[in-house]
């Protein structure tokens, strides 16, 4: 068997990675080439990372991620009220692997957003399956899946994730099948798995928005008693950037 066949044989198998090396490594002259060993290391470490990147684009592509933002395009400062250092702890995703949540609030335009996507797209980068979701297409996604019941099916389908992000949260008004639907995944998620909230209001005024006492309760409980919590603050950056 030539070389040319090897390469058609791994590409037929999908270890696009190893076939790309060798087809790389047999381009150099005969005495260059490198031993053996240390083909087969190079062609089995460059298979790792081309797996690597095509999981991380498609967690990506299937986060729906609403800005494709980068951490280190987060604007940090004590007019934002986030520090460098408090970006770096949440940049490690440490707190996915702790099973912790992550409350973002803020005024419109502050950026919150902006900073969960950035984490979201972080978070994909590492090996977490993330999926973005804001108040509007939460509460379609529950009414929808009540009508042709597959709610059960929804559910599981957003539990496979490791980080869901929510953002718009107190935007729209929550009916009774949003708040069992809320309370359901917490329930599933509760030191399990990590979500991202984000929201205008104040994190004192998500018990009123909720609105039903018993749910809030059993709600607020499961989504804050191990979360952290981060209050951006400074001038619209929709303002700064047409300034």
């Amino acid at each position: 068997m030539n070389t040319q066949e090897t390469v058609i044989q791994l590409k037929e198998l999908k270890l696009k990675g190893m076939a790309n090396t060798l087809e790389s490594l047999m381009t150099l002259p005969v005495q260059s080439r490198p031993s053996f060993d240390f083909a087969i290391a190079k062609m089995v470490e460059a298979e790792i990372l081309e797996r690597k990147e095509r999981k991380t684009e498609m967690f990506l592509k299937t986060s729906k991620l609403r800005y494709s933002a980068m951490i280190e395009d987060v604007a940090c400062g004590a007019e934002r009220n986030i520090t460098t250092e408090q970006l770096a702890a949440l940049a490690d995703c440490s707190f996915i692997r702790r099973h912790e949540n992550l409350l973002i609030q803020g005024k419109c335009g502050c950026g919150k957003t902006f900073l969960a996507c950035a984490i979201g797209r972080q978070a994909c980068t590492l090996g977490f399956r993330t999926v973005y979701l804001n108040m509007n297409r939460f509460i379609e996604k529950i009414t929808l899946s009540k009508l042709d019941n597959t709610f059960l099916k929804m559910i599981t389908s957003l539990e496979k994730n490791d980080l869901i992000i929510l953002d718009d949260f107190g935007l729209q008004p929550m009916d009774t099948n949003t708040r069992l639907a809320l309370l359901q995944i917490l329930e599933e998620r509760y030191e399990r798995k990590s979500m991202i909230i984000a929201s205008q209001l104040p994190i004192s005024k998500w018990y009123d928005y909720i609105g039903d006492p018993t749910l809030a309760d059993a709600i607020m409980d499961r989504l804050v008693a191990n979360a952290n919590k981060i209050e951006l603050k400074g001038e619209s950056m929709r303002q700064r950037k047409k300034k």
